[in-house]
């Protein structure tokens, strides 16, 4: 398929022939779930920690009598039933939440993504995409002649200039292709490749 490549000002200049495979793949929304969601998921770090009955600090005494009171039997305060009691089921640090996906899963989704941003017109392609100086004001500026209030760029590599430019701008990130990844590219409206990174692209998931 052919994709158009764009100049600074955001025109149509010329094409640039793609993957079938890559960019004209059917929009597959179930596998395109499961990738988001395992990102995100093997992203998480199992900091979170809750108290168990044997955790809490409470009395060892026994509230009151086994019998006779009335009320219902009860051991020590650090019971769950209690207010200040343990958790039943408590979280521990070491929870793992990382969720499987093999490489063959992943390369479709990818390619699922990229299909369907072609097809809504949100993708678009660059013969190459730099900044004179790390200057904030430069890449607002050059996205904003584009006709784009936001992007995520990917590169082949990433230009240092580039990537200091990006740094302070909340609709704009940069990425290389290497470190691309199904969050960052449903998260954006549009999505800007340098031709090379298309190349790339194509190498990494056939």
């Amino acid at each position: 398929m052919e994709l158009k490549i764009i100049d600074d000002q955001g025109q149509s200049a010329t094409t640039v022939s793609a993957s079938d495979a890559l960019f004209g793949r059917e929009f597959n929304d179930a596998l395109v779930h499961q990738i988001v969601t395992a990102y995100q998921a093997n992203g998480r770090s199992g900091t979170r920690a809750q108290k168990g009955r044997s955790d809490v600090r409470h009395s060892q005494k026994k509230p009151w009598r086994q019998k006779g009171t009335g009320r219902a039997r009860a051991g020590d305060s650090a019971s769950p039933l209690w207010r200040g009691g343990g958790r039943i089921f408590p979280n521990l640090p070491d929870e793992n939440f990382e969720q499987k996906v093999n490489r063959k899963m992943y390369r479709a989704g990818m390619c699922s993504i990229l299909s369907q941003l072609a097809r809504e017109d949100r993708l678009r392609v660059v013969d190459s995409f730099l900044v004179e100086s790390p200057k904030t004001k430069l890449l607002a500026q050059k996205i904003k002649q584009m006709g784009l209030d936001s992007a995520l760029v990917i590169t082949d590599t990433i230009d240092h200039n580039l990537y200091l430019s990006a740094r302070n701008l909340h609709n704009v990130a940069v990425l290389d292709v290497d470190h691309a990844d199904p969050v960052s590219l449903v998260q954006f409206r549009n999505v800007i490749l340098t031709r090379k990174a298309v190349a790339k692209f194509e190498e990494l998931l056939k």
